[in-house]
């Protein structure tokens, strides 16, 4: 089974947290972690409260469908007990989806205040894929040269840009292109939003 740390944190843009968690693979075991700003918005923007109702639940009555079957194990964004924040738990990877300007911040100057901080600035040390969904714009300088920073450290910027050549019919199409880009720079196979030139394979 394949580890994958998930971020979550205070940006607007929860709708790609949703269908990044909707889109993983049975065989993949995703810690996540839900900074405290983007539990609220997540029920403000998908009226999904993490308190009271597990992902598959909401997943099953928000798309009338089964989940893709990920394992999912929540880490509180306080505990740097757990088990994600020591580079000796060997994972993939890990995503920040969506990044709020402030966690990039974080995570480009090294200030782990959060476990989320914590666990991306394990992924950079210890040379794992990290990916950060940044939810900005326009961009400041600040914005620009902390995403130097972090890709100099060895993270990739994915901006929540999504693309409209595969001609999407709702929201969710929508994001699914960024969310196919981000399956794709984990090396985990997707279901979803085929690449250019597959559409007949």
């Amino acid at each position: 089974m394949k580890r994958l740390v998930v971020g979550v944190s205070g940006a607007s843009g929860q709708i790609y947290a949703l269908r990044f968690l909707k889109s993983l693979p049975p065989d993949v075991e995703a810690h996540v972690i839900f900074s405290v700003t983007a539990a609220e918005i997540m029920k403000q923007e998908v009226g999904w409260n993490i308190e009271r109702q597990s992902l598959k639940e909401f997943l099953k009555i928000k798309y009338d469908e089964s989940p893709a079957g990920a394992k999912i194990i929540r880490h509180d964004v306080h505990d740097f007990f757990a088990p994600v924040s020591s580079g000796s738990f060997k994972t993939a990877g890990m995503i920040v989806i969506p990044s709020s300007a402030k966690t990039l911040a974080g995570i480009a100057n090294g200030y782990t205040s959060t476990l989320l901080e914590r666990a991306a600035d394990v992924s950079l040390k210890e040379k794992r894929p990290l990916i950060i969904v940044l939810r900005e714009s326009p961009y400041n300088k600040i914005h620009l040269e902390n995403m130097l920073k972090a890709h100099q450290a060895g993270a990739v910027i994915l901006p929540a840009s999504p693309g409209f050549y595969q001609h999407p019919q709702n929201i969710e199409q929508a994001v699914d292109t960024i969310v196919a880009r981000a399956l794709n720079l984990l090396d985990i196979p997707r279901q979803i939003m085929r690449g250019w030139g597959e559409e007949n394979d």
